[in-house]
């Protein structure tokens, strides 16, 4: 039986015929089997103890069960309550009419102003000029217009290019001196420039492209780019960033909000002294798992993600960040699940817990319990509505905080009472599905309605789990680190990718002129943050289109 609490176990999915599994079950009557088909026969039985044990706990659904094998489509309420698209449904609580509903974002073509990065060209009329005469009527004149008519053209090209440069040689018949022409002006005589360093981290830990899957790419394109390589140009890029990803830990901890989550990670060359050396005293014996650690601070305005990978618990990493917490300033809220682990130790923050997390478990049962949860999911529906509303609105931290209490905390007191009926008159069994529903919800009330008492609470951990979707992302494709120090580059470089993409900041952009000033980065890292970068760029007069 699976522990309460505990996440689903997760699964490479592999689609294995029934037919494979009988050729498998044949051949062990005539010799051993190949490593290929031990692995095909250990997937299939894993696949099977796993189903066992789900139907065998108490919380199974075949809903549940569907979900974490094939993933979930869509947790919406009217999805996961079979309502129809226009709301037109028999159940409870506030609903937009069709005329209320915002426009569906269309698929319509980008303008000229989506390409901020695109290559400007003017074109002259082939054959008139401003104020010459009219060829059609040819009484009046023709002006030029402020506005030109713009032509969009987009070409496929390599994500790294490569130019060869021929410098002429001239030899002396007597001497035999060698004379070698100059590289143009601008052109450095390293191979790998800064450009090539934050496409291949992009590429990488931006968007999970594993070294291996680019470097055919590239190879396809005719251009030569080994995996090694490409690991050599971002190992040594990373060394340069080190300072702004300190800045980013040392400004992350002075956050008014912090959320943090985990997920679990594969490092191959882990050891055991390594791990004794990076985990806490009391936790050196019975850890063995590796994580990824996610922590997105909200501070004065701005998002700082910070990413930390290796045997430490979401929590212990979040505490080693508030050490750097200036003392005179109050303690922040801390936004996480309700598991223990992510708790910053001895840390002092205002705990709050996700709602999302409450809210899932109702999901999980809803098939089973159609009415109850029809109440619970729309009660919290319209609280997530009234979120919504506040953030359209643009509502500071008070005036959010009293808005919520005159709109959802009536709402959240009446689901509080309906949870205490539930079981106190037993209409629901506590140990039951819903029942354990029910009990997580009362256990973690305060927590969970935090947003209804303290100015700027958030509501859910969404945002944490966003960010985590990097360091998915990049298992699923590259399935693991190699040692604790590739670790900690993709560490560094997810930080400041995941920061750059949460204050609309071009993220390849930022990294090139980190990398092009890193010594004015590394004595002012301060100034070199996604939201003021451009300031100390200008100062170094850095013609905008040369990051391009």
């Amino acid at each position: 039986m699976t522990r309460r609490g505990s996440k689903p176990p997760r699964f490479e999915r592999r689609a294995v015929a029934l037919e494979d599994l009988e050729r498998i079950l044949e051949r062990t009557q005539t010799g051993a089997l190949d490593d290929a088909d031990r692995a095909t026969l250990k997937a299939a039985l894993d696949t099977l103890a796993f189903v066992t044990r789900e139907l065998e706990s108490q919380g199974a659904s075949l809903e549940r069960l569907r979900r974490m094998l094939f993933g979930a489509r869509t947790e919406t309420t009217a999805e996961v309550l079979g309502e129809s698209r226009d709301g037109s449904d028999p159940g409870r609580g506030k609903r937009r009419d069709a005329s209320e509903k915002k426009p569906r974002k269309g698929h319509g073509k980008n303008g000229a102003a989506a390409y901020p990065r695109a290559a400007r060209v003017t074109v002259a009329h082939g054959l008139l000029m401003h104020k010459a005469s009219c060829p059609d009527c040819e009484r009046g004149r023709v002006y030029e217009q402020t506005e030109p008519s713009v032509l969009v053209r987009v070409t496929g090209v390599a994500p790294l290019r490569a130019t060869v440069y021929e410098l002429a040689r001239l030899r002396c018949n007597l001497c035999g001196t060698v004379f070698t022409a100059a590289p143009p002006a601008g052109v450095a005589s390293e191979k790998y420039d800064e450009t090539a360093a934050s496409m291949i981290a992009l590429m990488k830990y931006g968007c999970g492209l594993p070294f291996h899957r680019l470097e055919r790419l590239e190879k396809n394109l005719g251009i030569p780019l080994p995996a090694a390589t490409q690991w050599e140009v971002v190992h040594q890029a990373a060394g340069f960033l080190e300072p702004v990803y300190a800045e980013f830990v040392r400004q992350a901890a002075q956050g008014e909000v912090l959320h943090n989550d985990d997920t679990s990670m594969k490092i191959l060359e882990l050891t055991d002294e390594a791990r004794a050396e990076a985990l806490p005293a009391g936790a050196r014996e019975e850890r063995t798992g590796v994580f990824t650690s996610g922590i997105v601070s909200l501070v004065g305005g701005h998002r700082i993600a910070l990413f930390a990978t290796g045997p430490q618990h979401a929590g212990e990493n979040l505490a080693d960040v508030l050490a750097h917490r200036d003392g005179e300033r109050a303690p922040p809220i801390q936004m996480s699940d309700a598991l223990t682990r992510n708790t910053p130790g001895d840390r002092e923050t205002i705990a709050a817990s996700c709602l999302a997390h409450a809210r899932r478990k109702y999901v999980d049962v809803a098939t089973r319990f159609p009415d109850e949860c029809r109440y619970v999911l729309e009660t919290l529906r319209d609280v997530y509505r009234n979120d919504a509303q506040a953030r359209e609105r643009g509502l500071l931290a008070e005036e959010r905080l009293s808005f919520h209490q005159a709109e959802s905390a009536p709402l959240m007191t009446d689901l509080e009472q309906w949870l205490e009926v539930q079981l106190e008159q037993r209409k629901v069994e506590p140990n039951s599905a819903l029942g354990e529903a029910i009990g997580y919800m009362q256990k973690h009330w305060e927590k969970l309605t935090l947003f209804l008492r303290v100015p700027g609470a958030p509501i859910d951990n969404n945002v944490c789990e966003r960010a985590l979707k990097k360091a998915i992302l990049h298992r699923k494709n590259a399935l693991f680190y190699k040692t604790l120090n590739g670790a900690r580059v993709g560490d560094v470089f997810m930080s400041l990718i995941h920061t750059a993409e949460l204050g609309n900041v071009e993220p390849f952009h930022y990294l090139v002129a980190l990398l092009r000033h890193a010594e004015a980065v590394l004595l002012e890292p301060a100034v070199w943050m996604p939201w003021n970068y451009t300031e100390p760029l200008a100062r170094l007069e850095v013609p905008s289109d040369a990051l391009n």
